[in-house]
């Protein structure tokens, strides 16, 4: 659209100075037009005086005398250099030659008005005027011709393309360059403007500052950053609507899973306490009552935490927010403390699936929001805890990455990994891997990612057996997972440390 938009601004800009140029050489031509009048009506003047120049009728063998009068005579004085641009004849009434140059003249005018035309001889066009007068007496009619070679139309066609088209032709490009200089540096800040909005992040919602713009942009601009308010309050009231439901659900649903956990253990109690009192036998075959009860209990035991833990996400993916996250003040926090405190709390969920929890942390720290980066390391752990089948292993890392010396995170598993086709569908929200076992809400990833982002840091999905051969070591040389050919391998990098 740029680039039309200049097209058509050198267009309109060129196409009148064309037009001018076109005016200025039909100006020109009206000027030489009125000169070359003028200059006929002087020869026209002059015609009379040359015949009364001739004072004398022919003598037998010799030219009439003539005694040119001084304006006849300093008009055929005339020269260019060593060229005459003037010349003159005097002719009897039939034509025969008398006096001055024979190429000056023409047919003999049938009448006494005087008579113009043009003569090309060695490259000058002469303007040629002939009038038959009436001569004194003894002399009877004469023809008498002057040539002026001076004329300013003759002039004017024969240097068109010199002095009239080349000229303008020359100063319609030069001015077509000007104007393509000037416009493209007329356009510089709003090319700016563009790449700004382009490179802006999509949940950057900002205003635009208005006094950097030109001012014929700035309505543009203005719209924008109405655009950008109207969007944010609509983001602003759609991120407070999921974070005020998922608090409000939070209580309630703790009440519930307190419940049904104690009707599980009750079920389970009196499931234990049937099958004690009762004979072996009767135990094998009694009704399925008091364990179908239970089982159902289970089962609305495990509906309660994957609603409780998807209300928690919830709420942790509004916080989780860049915009959420202006108002608090980032702090310095120590990822190795973080993996050790995790480590604690994840140990025992670890431990009763049968999979190995370990811990490869070397010392490094990030600046950010603690209470987040806890939120994104929990959700890897979690991910990576739930999937990963029993006898597996799962190890936390953290450390700096190589030559590079940032900072990162990394969560290991030797589960059923992510197929490189699908890595980055499982970071957006609630999708989940097609045939994938466990109880997941397909928001864990897509939290940890959207913690990452606000933290300016980069996550990464990559298979363990291929993230075997690339180095993550750190000063304290971070080992290799434990990947048996499979398994994912979820890696944060700190920009800012």
């Amino acid at each position: 659209m740029t680039s039309n938009l200049r097209n058509r601004l050198l267009l309109l800009l060129v196409l009148p100075l064309c037009a001018l140029a076109l005016v200025g050489a039909w100006m020109d031509w009206r000027s030489a037009a009125e000169a070359a009048v003028q200059h006929d009506q002087r020869l026209s003047r002059l015609l009379p005086v040359l015949a009364d120049s001739v004072l004398a009728p022919p003598q037998a063998g010799e030219a009439p005398l003539l005694l040119l009068a001084p304006t006849v005579g300093e008009f055929l004085r005339q020269k260019s250099g060593q060229t005459a641009y003037t010349g003159y004849s005097v002719r009897d009434g039939s034509g025969q030659l008398l006096l001055g140059d024979a190429w000056v003249g023409g047919a003999l005018p049938s009448t006494h008005a005087p008579e113009f035309f043009s003569k090309e001889i060695g490259g000058i066009t002469y303007r040629i005027a002939v009038q038959r007068i009436h001569a004194s007496v003894g002399m009877g009619e004469l023809v008498v011709a002057l040539a002026d070679g001076s004329d300013p139309r003759q002039q004017w066609a024969q240097q068109l393309l010199w002095r009239v088209l080349l000229p303008n032709l020359v100063l319609v490009a030069g001015a077509a360059l000007a104007i393509h200089w000037a416009v493209r540096r007329a356009f510089r800040p709003l090319l700016a403007l563009a790449e700004t909005v382009e490179r802006r992040s999509p949940r950057d919602l900002s205003p635009i500052d208005e006094s950097t713009s030109p001012q014929e942009v700035r309505p543009l601009v203005h719209s924008l950053n109405r655009l950008f308010a109207l969007v944010n309050v609509q983001a602003e009231s759609q991120r407070r609507f999921v974070a005020d439901a998922a608090h409000q659900l939070r209580t309630p649903l703790a009440g519930l899973q307190a419940q049904v956990e104690a009707w599980a253990l009750i079920a389970r109690a009196a499931t234990q306490e049937y099958k004690q009192n009762q004979p072996s036998s009767l135990a094998s075959k009694a009704p399925g009552a008091i364990t179908l009860g239970a089982d159902e209990i289970e089962k609305l035991r495990a509906a309660t935490r994957r609603t409780s833990q998807l209300a928690h996400q919830l709420l942790a993916l509004s916080r989780a927010d860049a915009r959420s996250l202006q108002v608090q003040s980032p702090e310095r926090v120590d990822l190795q403390d973080l993996c050790e405190a995790l480590l604690e709390q994840f140990l025992d969920a670890a431990t009763g699936k049968g999979i190995d929890l370990g811990l490869d942390a070397a010392p490094a720290h990030a600046t950010g929001h603690g209470w987040l980066l806890r939120e994104l390391l929990s959700n890897l752990i979690d991910n990576a805890i739930q999937y990963t089948p029993a006898g597996g292993s799962v190890t936390i890392r953290c450390g700096l990455q190589g030559h590079t010396e940032l900072a990162f995170l990394q969560v290991e598993d030797d589960g059923p990994g992510v197929p490189i086709a699908e890595q980055a569908q499982v970071l957006q929200r609630f999708y989940r891997l097609p045939g994938s076992s466990g109880e997941g809400t397909g928001l864990g990833l897509a939290i940890a990612d959207e913690i990452a982002r606000a933290h300016s840091a980069v996550l990464t999905l990559e298979s363990a057996a291929a993230a075997t051969t690339t180095s993550t070591t750190s000063t304290a040389a971070a080992a290799p997972g434990h990947s048996h050919g499979h398994g994912l391998r979820v890696t944060v990098v700190f920009s800012d440390t």
